[in-house]
């Protein structure tokens, strides 16, 4: 597409094209950074509200809302269009910041994070789709790579920008620095996109399957938290509320194959190899969205750094974890035996993981670091992996809702691996009062690196039951 010339996908010119993609862009960063960006500012928050047992909420109660609500973002921009969409989810996100910047208290700010994954699903759903809108199907590789590279640069920034602000200035930047970035997105693609061209199609919103999801997960989510702390864990109201879960996650299941238009589809589910895919990606990244949480807490409260240095040194694991995944995805399709890899380096960050397990009283910097990248050169093999099984084993017209079928997957057990996690730290502190004490235990952050490296044995698990069928160019036809 030459300067000046309007693309026939986009009607855009190329400088047109060029901002709104960049438009696009920074909502993307935006809300993958809100993901990981509070980690290392945690403790400094629990100190300021003295409720560090509810801690884990700030980070769950963001994935909750994100997670169930991701899925009608697409099908709303098909209904009311991109820009529509996009302004909405941008609008709910900034007032959710404002909500949050302003909170007098730890309830409070849980809510302001509520409307802050409620906006944060729309922002990176909706940036795919209109990506996908503005390329030219030759060009959409290219597009989708810029999409990847900003989401996962953005979650490797979120701990050390994070303790930054906590450290040097106040942990309610964090927040305020979205309300002028969020209109700075709305400038740069609220008159560009109203030419983009409409692809109405007849969906059905499905409202309640969304509900139903998001109503399991935060009595879940709740029953762990207040379990052992706010009460025993055997007793009644938290009895109630792992009930009421299991009830409301089965009437989830039942609504999924009734619905004529479910939250996720579950043709997709139907073949071995696509199911053992998503099983390989969601155990696999679920426990690595935990760690760049956990780790900052874990430095700052075991290892004793500050917040800035704890999210600095988090930060090698995301960029070899990246590096990683790069080689693997271009090593892959042209191997006959393309399991190999993915297996070596799962195996790789299980012993890692058991190392930083047994040394996690007195390890060393150096020795930390050494570990960060045998983890995150050993995860990065692997989600290559599952998106190409995904896609070679799946209708290439079908290949689209596969991927958002793994997507939701992924984010609904980080948010369950999140919340456990937070219950393994947490149960090494100190009850005082009917609320932990702001002391963490060891033994906390071993049970969380030990559940890391089961996870991960799962994920591998799942890729040697994977048949190791031929590769195709771009899914299957049928």
């Amino acid at each position: 597409m030459d300067a000046g010339t309007p693309s026939s996908h986009s009607q855009l010119t190329h400088r047109e094209t060029l901002i709104v993609v960049l438009g696009v862009l920074l909502p993307v960063f935006m809300g993958s950074l809100d993901t990981t960006i509070l980690a290392s500012a945690l403790p400094t928050i629990g100190r300021e509200f003295g409720e560090v047992h509810n801690l884990p909420w700030l980070v769950t109660a963001y994935l909750i809302a994100n997670t169930s609500i991701t899925a009608l973002y697409g099908k709303i921009s098909d209904i009311r269009g991109r820009r529509f969409t996009l302004m909405i989810a941008i609008s709910m996100y900034m007032l959710g910041s404002l909500v949050c910047a302003l909170a007098p208290n730890m309830l409070v700010l849980i809510l302001g994070r509520v409307l802050h994954g409620f906006g944060g699903g729309g922002l990176t759903s909706t940036g795919m789709v209109v990506l996908g809108d503005i390329a030219a199907p030759k060009d959409r590789g290219k597009y989708y790579g810029y999409f990847s590279v900003t989401y996962t640069t953005a979650g490797a920034c979120g701990p050390a920008l994070g303790g930054a602000i906590a450290e040097y200035l106040h942990w309610s930047v964090i927040f305020w620095m979205n309300i002028p970035l969020g209109i700075i997105a709305m400038a740069m693609t609220a008159t560009l996109l109203r030419r983009m061209p409409r692809h109405d199609r007849p969906h059905k919103l499905d409202f309640i399957g969304a509900a139903l999801i998001m109503s399991a997960s935060a009595s879940f989510m709740l029953a762990l938290s207040m379990g052992g702390v706010n009460y025993p864990w055997l007793s009644t109201p938290i009895l109630g509320l792992l009930v009421a879960a299991l009830l409301l996650g089965t009437a989830f299941i039942i609504r999924l194959r009734t619905a004529p238009e479910p939250l996720i589809p579950l043709a997709i589910l139907a073949d071995r190899e696509a199911r053992l895919a998503v099983a390989v990606n969601a155990f696999g990244w679920a426990p690595i969205v935990g760690l760049h949480i956990f780790l900052p807490v874990y430095l700052q409260n075991i290892v004793g750094m500050q917040p800035a240095t704890a999210g600095l040194s988090v930060l090698l694991l995301a960029v070899t974890l990246n590096i990683s995944a790069g080689i693997t995805g271009t090593i892959l399709p042209n191997r006959v035996h393309y399991k190999r890899i993915p297996m070596m380096g799962l195996a790789l960050a299980i012993c890692a993981m058991l190392l930083l397990a047994w040394r996690a009283t007195s390890v060393s910097l150096w020795e930390f670091e050494v570990l960060l990248v045998l983890i995150g050169c050993g995860f990065g093999c692997m989600p290559p992996l599952a998106a190409t099984a995904l896609q070679n084993n799946v209708s290439i017209h079908t290949f689209g809702s596969a991927v958002a079928t793994m997507q939701f997957t992924r984010n609904l057990f980080a948010t369950m691996m999140v919340a456990v996690f937070g219950v393994l730290v947490l149960s090494g502190t100190e009850s005082v009062g009917g609320t932990a004490a702001a002391q963490y235990s060891v033994e906390g952050f071993v049970r969380v690196f030990l559940a890391v490296a089961a996870s991960f044995a799962v994920s591998l698990t799942a890729i040697i039951l994977l048949r190791e069928k031929p590769l195709l160019a771009s899914g299957r036809e049928d």
